[in-house]
């Protein structure tokens, strides 16, 4: 197994209410699993390639709750990624040279059996987590709008995370309300003002890196 480590933010935006029912082990708003997500790495490596400055993202969904599988998925890697950055991404992402369960694209990866060819894009991306704002743009793929969430009263900007001391993806993210407008191969109707997850990310092959907690 290549040892791999990475810092970095991501920006997520999924069809669930606020607060995503996947976060407490219960079931999705409606059933379904509708998502895009962009990653900004800002240090890491795989191996000896380093990864620092690299963008990537994926577009997925599933007919139903993500552990029952059957879902289908695209990675996108930054087209100013070198080969050997690209291979690497995609070995992350995929939950190559990963220890069993241990991230979130291990998960994802294996419950979406049906993998689109990977696209080598420009990604734009912004990802403020303290602020709860953030965009990504994959031309001719998809796009993530996210602000925070507002009061319906007084349209003030509203504040809440989750912490989890034992997840696979993060141990604390800012909630957020994204919308998702799709143009590629994967189509995603239902992400309009919707749960949207701002977090810190540092993650290795054995998982989160409790160091960053």
């Amino acid at each position: 197994m290549t040892p791999w480590e990475i810092r970095g933010r991501e920006l997520a935006n999924c069809n669930c209410a606020y607060g995503c029912p996947c976060q407490f082990n219960a079931l999705p708003t409606d059933g379904t699993c509708e998502a895009a997500v962009g990653y900004q790495i800002d240090k890491g490596h795989y191996g000896q390639v380093n990864l620092d400055g690299t963008r990537c993202g994926f577009i997925a969904k599933w007919p139903g709750p993500i552990h029952e599988g059957n879902g289908e998925m695209q990675i996108i890697i930054d087209e100013s990624a070198s080969s050997e950055q690209r291979e690497a991404l995609q070995k992350i992402m995929t939950g190559e040279d990963t220890e069993d369960m241990a991230t979130m694209w291990w998960v994802f990866s294996a419950m979406a059996p049906s993998k689109l060819e990977t696209l080598y894009k420009p990604i734009d991306l912004e990802i403020d987590v303290d602020g709860r704002r953030g965009r990504v743009v994959v031309p001719d793929v998809f796009e993530i709008e996210a602000e925070p969430i507002r009061n319906p009263v007084t349209g003030a900007e509203h504040r809440a995370r989750i912490d989890l001391p034992h997840g696979f993806e993060y141990r604390l993210a800012e909630m957020g309300s994204g919308t998702t407008k799709t143009s590629g191969s994967i189509e995603l109707k239902k992400n309009n003002s919707t749960y949207a997850q701002f977090a810190d990310l540092h993650l290795s092959h054995k998982g989160v890196v409790e160091a960053a907690a």
